[in-house]
């Protein structure tokens, strides 16, 4: 996280005092750790990771040792509370390594943050120092060539978030790079990896899909259905896939697995 956004956070979080306050539940961490699936990792290490509803999840369903990083204080203090292991360490300072020995994880985790760091070549090569040969990376940013994010840029002639209103104020201010599907992929790629799965989380548990069904079961279910449909056509369509890459000593372009989970 950009340290200029840390005020915009604390002050996003000021009503929660455990993970389970957190009402900004997302697909992206329903999937974990499914979507591991028989890769046996030991050692994990979640970048940036919040307050914990990640790492939580990981925790208390898979076996293995968890590093959970932030520099938030609250985001800090809330996954200690969780019993998470947590190390403080600037990811975006690219004149501070990351105080990890080279090759000491099987599992890097980066969901939607990369989009918040200015030197991202620089968290690239960090990631890749840290991972063992045989390591994966689990990345996800906003596919801004999602249609969550197309259609109502189209219809309002907004942008993607807005810097007036609430919770679009945070995104606004403290994301930094813009990236699709497509450039995400193309991008990590050039960095020693290969990209293996890319992981498409239909809705079903998120905030913002319980309160739809709240509001009407039968719109939910047309919702679920569709986006079914457009998953299985391609993952452009789909506002946060998970890309699961492996470092490779010679990292390869080839079209990974569409897993719809």
């Amino acid at each position: 996280m950009r340290t200029d956004a840390i005020a915009l956070e604390e002050k996003r979080l000021e009503e929660v005092s455990t993970v389970d306050d957190y009402q900004a539940f997302h697909e992206r961490h329903r999937i974990f750790p499914e979507i591991f699936e028989n890769r046996n990792h030991n050692n994990i290490l979640d970048t940036s990771a919040g307050v914990g509803v990640l790492g939580n999840r990981i925790k208390q369903a898979y076996d293995a040792e968890l590093l959970c990083n932030d520099i938030c204080p609250k985001c800090l203090k809330t996954m200690e509370k969780s019993g998470l292991s947590t190390l403080s360490f600037d990811i975006d300072d690219k004149d501070k390594p990351f105080p990890l020995e080279d090759k000491s994880f099987d599992a890097v985790i980066s969901l939607a943050t990369i989009e918040h760091v200015i030197q991202i070549d620089n968290y690239m090569e960090q990631i890749h120092r840290i991972l063992k040969d045989d390591g994966y990376l689990y990345i996800s940013a906003p596919n801004y060539n999602g249609l969550a994010y197309l259609i109502p840029m189209l219809l309002t002639g907004k942008t993607f978030h807005d810097p007036l209103s609430e919770p679009d104020r945070y995104e606004f201010y403290a994301h930094v790079r813009y990236f699709t599907h497509r450039t995400l992929l193309d991008y990590v790629t050039t960095f020693g990896f290969s990209p293996e799965a890319v992981y498409l989380a239909l809705p079903q548990d998120s905030s913002r899909y319980k309160k739809l069904k709240g509001k009407s079961k039968v719109k939910a279910a047309m919702f679920r259905h569709s986006m079914r449909l457009l998953y299985s056509v391609s993952p452009r369509w789909a506002s946060e896939p998970v890309i699961c890459f492996k470092k490779a000593s010679v990292s390869s372009s080839g079209k990974p697995r569409n897993i719809i989970l």
